[in-house]
């Protein structure tokens, strides 16, 4: 009980930090700032695993920081997580040195994203059911439905 309050008051704390450059910039704040997010989505905080996956695909350092931020939006992406999902889809279509781009993933994934109201995975989808490719088949109801869904959702 009093690790989880001082997970949740840390990473408060950190998140009000990140808003301050200054603080972004020294490098053993910084530190004390990513333990803090690493503590509390440790614990399962879905917003938490989110916003730290994201800063470990974008700026973490090596192949295990962006692979450990991968296992983070997909664990956010399952709880319902909007931008996790949507992340997730990006990653399925990118390409490196373990996989290729795959379709059916990305469309899994921003199906999901979707479902939990993000407007620009439906657009996504739209355009990647209209042609198809990456062993997805190119479905122009499917095309439809999610252009449908991403005006409806404010695209």
């Amino acid at each position: 009980m009093l690790q989880t309050i001082r997970a949740r008051a840390g990473y408060v704390i950190a998140r009000k930090l990140m808003g301050a450059r200054w603080a972004v910039q020294q490098p053993t704040l910084w530190r004390w700032m990513e333990g803090q997010f690493s503590r509390m989505a440790a614990i399962g905080n879905t917003k938490a695993q989110s916003f730290y996956g994201h800063i470990l695909l974008f700026r973490g350092q090596g192949y295990g920081a962006k692979k450990e931020g991968i296992r983070l939006l997909r664990l956010a992406a399952e709880s319902g997580d909007a931008k996790a999902a949507y992340q997730m889809g990006v990653v399925s279509l990118s390409e490196d040195a373990t996989h290729g781009p795959d379709g059916v993933q990305a469309a899994h994934w921003w199906s999901l994203a979707v479902k939990a109201g993000h407007p620009l995975a439906a657009t996504r989808l739209a355009q990647l059911y209209a042609v198809g490719g990456h062993g997805l088949t190119a479905d122009k109801q499917q095309a439809e439905r999610y252009k449908a869904s991403a005006a409806k959702l404010g695209l």
